[in-house]
């Protein structure tokens, strides 16, 4: 008996999700914890199940993820890429709804390092005229 398997990578900020769907039931793993252990607010696991939400399969596949790296905000975010490329390679049809939305697109964003000769990324030492 074989299962159709199918696993995908996310990513956001410095957090890396890894993901694997099958058909199933719907419970979704997050480092061996179940969603509401791991995630506790509620924006966050949102975020997480929106891609299933949008293609209506959040009853039809069981998520087991391994997520490292960044914050919780920045995993939650990783792990909403990585399913919605799962759910890619499991139905090619979802690609359509899923690129529409955003979610097949990894965001670019990241913190900016920090500039010699300056405070920070952009702020720079108090300057005194006189």
């Amino acid at each position: 008996m074989t299962t159709q398997r199918h696993y995908a990578t996310g990513k956001r900020k410095y957090a890396i999700a890894r993901a694997w769907i099958e058909p199933g039931t719907t419970e979704i793993l997050v480092n061996g914890r179940t969603l509401e252990q791991y995630f506790t607010l509620l924006p966050h696991r949102v975020q997480v199940e929106s891609p299933l939400d949008v293609t209506n399969t959040l009853g039809q596949f069981r998520v087991k993820a391994r997520v490292c790296g960044g914050g919780i905000a920045g995993q939650a975010g990783a792990l909403r890429h990585a399913i919605a490329k799962a759910l890619v390679q499991a139905n090619p049809e979802f690609r359509g709804t899923l690129k529409k939305d955003g979610f097949l697109t990894r965001d670019p964003r990241v913190k900016e390092r920090k500039k010699y000769g300056q405070k920070g990324a952009r702020s720079r030492f108090q300057y005194s005229k006189r």
